[in-house]
C-alpha cells in the first residue's frame, strides 16, 4: 500500500501514528506529496477527488480517504480495537472534534500563507480560533475521563491535533486554563509512536 502525505499535515501524523500503533508501519510505503489547496498534485487528485491527503493506494480495490475512513480500515486491518464497540459514538464524536480543531488550525494557517495580507480576514481568522477553542475547552472539562482510559482512536486524534496547534499557533497558549488536558498532552505525547512523528515546520 502507498500512503500519499505531507511530513506537517496533522490528518497525516494521524494515520502515521496508528500505524505505528498497530505495527503496521511497514507495510505502508510513505509518498510524500507537494500539495497544496489551489494546486493539489496530479496524484493526489486521481487518488482521492477532493484533492486532499492522506489517500492510501491499494493494490486490491481503490483508494481509500479521508483520514478517519483511512484509520477505520487500518484498525479493522490489525484487530487493533481502536474503535471499541463499548465506547463507539463517543470515540467518533471525539474523532470528529480532534478532526475539526485541525481543519480550522489548517484554514489559519492557509489564510497566512496563501492570501495576500491586505486580502486576509481577521474576524474569519478568529471565528476558526473560536472552533478550536471551544473544542479544547470542551475536551478539558467534560472528556478528561475517557481520555486517561484505554487507548483507543480518539486519543490519537485529539494528540495530533494538539501538536498541529502547537506547531502552527503555538502563540495563541491554548494550554491557558486548560491544565488537566495540557498534562495529558505531555504524558501521551512521549509514546514511541508520537516520538516518531513528531511534525517538522
Amino acid at each position: 500500500m502507498k500512503l500519499l502525505s505531507s511530513p506537517t499535515s496533522p490528518f497525516v501524523r494521524k494515520v502515521l501514528i496508528v500505524l505505528h500503533e498497530t505495527g503496521q508501519l511497514d507495510d505502508v510505503e510513505l509518498v510524500a506529496v507537494a500539495n497544496t489547496p489551489t494546486g493539489p498534485d496530479a496524484t493526489v487528485a486521481a487518488a482521492n477527488p477532493v484533492g486532499k491527503i492522506p489517500a492510501l493506494i491499494r493494490d486490491d480495490g481503490p483508494a481509500l480517504y479521508d483520514s478517519r475512513v483511512i484509520c477505520r480500515f487500518l484498525d479493522h486491518r490489525a484487530k487493533a480495537g481502536l474503535y471499541p464497540e463499548n465506547r463507539l459514538w463517543d470515540v467518533l464524536t471525539l474523532e470528529a472534534t480532534a478532526d475539526g480543531v485541525m481543519e480550522a488550525a489548517l484554514l489559519m494557517t492557509y489564510e497566512a500563507r496563501l492570501r495576500p495580507e491586505d486580502k486576509q480576514f481577521p474576524d474569519w481568522v478568529e471565528a476558526q480560533w473560536t472552533k478550536i477553542d471551544r473544542s479544547l475547552t470542551a475536551l478539558n472539562s467534560m472528556w478528561m475521563s475517557h481520555l486517561h482510559g484505554r487507548l483507543d482512536m480518539s486519543h490519537i486524534a485529539i494528540a495530533a491535533a494538539l501538536s498541529y496547534v502547537d506547531l502552527r499557533h503555538d502563540a495563541r497558549n491554548w494550554r491557558a486554563g486548560r491544565d488537566a488536558l495540557a498534562a495529558w498532552h505531555k504524558g501521551f505525547s512521549e509514546r514511541p509512536s508520537m516520538l516518531a512523528t513528531q511534525p517538522q515546520p
